[in-house]
């Protein structure tokens, strides 16, 4: 067949497009970063119309890199950053405020007065989150809040939200769809994941009109054309999903108690749990994995805020590095952290703390303490912020995983891996292809559009191209964190 799946991978700070083929190869990518905007300290936004446009231009230059034709694009699947929320004019099609990015801090003192009134169990419950600014709900709250007019528009229906997988497909198809799939509508704070719909007791409190909210589709089926006049062809949008959702579909963790790990910026990693909904003890979140053909699975999940992102703020701020990948190199220069404890909680910490006053430590400087211990020490930290997540995790499910599965950017560090993989005391897994969340959207389009025909075409794709198997035991590390955490007063909660 000499077509191709269109994976659009709309991301924190870029866009990308790329080509797959039938053997689940990349054909054709193309990648555009946007701009970071911090209006003020803890705010974090993005402009949609640059989303779009940037968006827009990665689709059209891999298609012409690739020299295909918009015709040969069997099917197109959209994974987005979640969370991230945008409103827009329904009548005009244009944003009325800058997407307010799932980084974003804004509503901190909003959630800490929902949770003074008793309001968290219910959220809990109900979504399997927890009530903090990451989520989108308090979000849209914000921008009501803050712009009355706004909100008077969304009662008269001109109004519509949407996370980002929501706002391209709106453009995509020229506003005849306003869509989202279960995975990203359960990360809102306003979907009821056991009833699987928006939940009215929840919009009440939040006082959001249930109006200006999108379709809830699941992740792989048929959703719509796009406008022909937009790539020259109308060509089936057949799967939507949350990056991460998408990265455990392309990592093929379709059997519960699979794990995956992403290094991206932060570290994200989630364990399918089945057609069961864990509740954690352990401030973990409970989340929709994927839904295909009406079968919903669920997952846990836990996230570290500062993941590959410490790499860069070592090169951006110490300068201690010129290039991300140098760190292997400086990090390899010394035997061990030489008695270092980085405690990477650079904006606050998520999972298992949720502490979002917490601020990152260097412990154990010495005179002898040079920049390749720091290097070193910091890839520890991603790998022991991944472990705390990793065994909560286990702790809640109650099963034991065999191996993790990672990707990301920073999971071509060597180091980094074997770190991880000592510390974890587990095969370590690395895929051939670490495009894994691209991967995993092409995946369920194909699934939906009948280029692939079933689960067993896509394992017979994955590859896996190294394998690390545990080395030395550091546990050492674990319990000198554990230890420094005590000093800084910093505590995992429980529910």
């Amino acid at each position: 067949m000499n077509k191709y799946i269109l994976s659009v991978d709309a991301g924190t700070s870029s866009s990308r497009a790329i080509l797959f083929n039938k053997n689940g190869e990349i054909n054709g990518i193309s990648q555009y970063e946007f701009k970071q905007n911090y209006p003020k300290n803890g705010w974090v936004e993005h402009d949609p119309i640059e989303i779009w446009n940037t968006q827009l231009k990665a689709i059209k230059d891999v298609l012409i890199q690739s020299r295909i034709s918009a015709n040969r694009i069997y099917s197109i699947g959209i994974t987005n950053q979640r969370e991230t929320t945008v409103i827009w004019n329904k009548e005009t099609g244009i944003p009325i405020y800058n997407a307010i990015v799932w980084q974003d801090r804004r509503t901190k003192a909003y959630c800490n007065q929902l949770k003074s009134e008793n309001f968290e169990s219910i959220f809990t419950h109900k979504t399997g989150l927890l009530l903090d600014p990451y989520f989108s709900g308090t979000k849209i709250k914000w921008i009501f809040d803050n712009h009355p007019k706004l909100y008077e528009l969304a009662k008269e229906n001109k109004i519509a939200f949407g996370t980002i997988d929501t706002w391209l497909i709106w453009q995509l198809t020229n506003g005849k769809k306003h869509i989202t799939d279960v995975t990203n509508a359960s990360r809102t704070l306003l979907y009821n994941i056991h009833e699987l719909k928006w939940d009215t007791e929840l919009l009440d409190i939040l006082s959001i009109p249930e109006n200006i909210l999108p379709k809830v589709v699941s992740s792989s089926e048929f959703i719509g054309f796009t406008n022909e006049n937009i790539l020259g062809a109308e060509i089936p949008i057949t799967a939507i999903a949350g990056d991460q959702q998408a990265s455990l579909f392309g990592q093929m963790c379709i059997n519960e108690g699979a794990v995956k790990n992403t290094y991206g910026t932060g570290c994200f990693c989630m364990m399918n749990t089945g057609q069961n909904i864990v509740k954690s003890k352990n401030k973990m979140l409970s989340t929709i994995a994927y839904q295909i053909n009406g079968k919903t699975n669920y997952a846990i999940e836990g996230s570290v805020f500062i993941g590959g992102s410490l790499i860069h703020w070592l090169r951006d701020q110490l300068e201690i590095i010129s290039s991300a990948s140098e760190i292997e190199t400086l990090a390899n220069s010394v035997i061990d952290n030489g008695g270092l404890t980085f405690i990477s909680a650079l904006s606050g910490l998520g999972a298992p703390y949720w502490d979002p006053n917490a601020t990152g430590s260097i412990l154990g400087i010495t005179t002898k303490t040079n920049k390749g211990h720091i290097a070193r020490a910091a890839l520890e930290a991603i790998a022991i912020r991944s472990y705390e997540i990793i065994s909560n995790m286990e702790k809640d499910s109650k099963i034991k995983f065999s191996s993790l599965k990672v990707d990301g950017g920073a999971s071509v560090n060597n180091l980094l891996m074997q770190i991880q993989c000592n510390i974890l005391q587990k095969n370590v897994i690395r895929p051939k292809l670490t495009e894994c969340t691209s991967l995993g959207i092409a995946f369920l389009s194909g699934l939906a559009s009948g280029y692939w025909n079933s689960m067993e075409d896509l394992k017979n794709i994955w590859h896996t191209e190294r394998i690390f198997t545990p080395q030395n035991k550091d546990q050492h590390l674990i319990s000198n964190w554990n230890e420094k955490m005590k000093i800084l007063h910093l505590k995992q909660k429980k529910y």
